[in-house]
């Protein structure tokens, strides 16, 4: 398992491995194996709950966050008979997901680079599965309104639709009150506050 992320500015920054994080930022390194330990037992699970749902069994996964879409990767590469051992797997996978500059890779790298691509001429590697979703479940409505320029004929008609609603008035505009006197109006057949979602008839 391992974990990067790029710190943020203005320039493209070197990606920061999750092991350097604990050094780099003052932070206890037991309590931070702890969650990464966390991290890895949920991942175990997540894989079980597949096993037990009779799925496809997924071999390993690449989770990102970027652009404000949390993304997961299923693979299906069968890496006990893989002719990439698991520090090759590292380099290509870094290769693959952190893009660095091929030209500043090292020696080794670059050979591992070049042997993962003369193996992908041919094999035909498994389909990976995508989940995709914004960080955000519920979506966020735009809450600006943008000026139309209306026509004459529907100028005039948005000003009758309008008119009628400037007649009725409303308990709420006759003067402030507060939430209290609100409540003890009895004299109206309805008072709804949609902050409180409350209704009186």
């Amino acid at each position: 398992m391992y974990f990067y992320y790029f710190p943020k500015g203005i320039i493209k920054k070197k990606p920061v491995n999750c092991y350097e994080i604990p050094s780099a930022f003052n932070i206890d390194e037991d309590e931070y194996s702890k969650l990464i330990m966390d991290l890895y037992h949920v991942l175990k699970t997540l894989r079980q709950m597949w096993i037990v749902q009779k799925r496809k069994r997924w071999t390993n996964l690449t989770i990102s966050i970027e652009n404000f879409q949390f993304k997961i990767e299923y693979d299906y590469i069968d890496l006990q008979n893989s002719q990439f051992d698991s520090y090759e797997r590292h380099v290509i996978w870094r290769y693959l997901y952190l893009k660095p500059d091929f030209n500043l890779l090292e020696k080794k790298e670059k050979q591992i680079i070049a042997k993962y691509q003369q193996y992908l001429e041919t094999t035909q590697l498994p389909k990976k599965d995508l989940y995709q979703e914004g960080m955000y479940a519920q979506p966020v409505r735009n809450i600006v309104d943008f000026e139309k320029t209306l026509s004459v004929e529907e100028a005039i008609a948005q000003s009758e639709k309008e008119e009628p609603k400037k007649k009725k008035k409303s308990p709420f505009l006759k003067k402030k009150r507060v939430i209290e006197d609100i409540i003890e109006l009895e004299d109206e057949e309805e008072i709804s506050n949609q902050i409180l979602n409350w209704k009186k008839k």
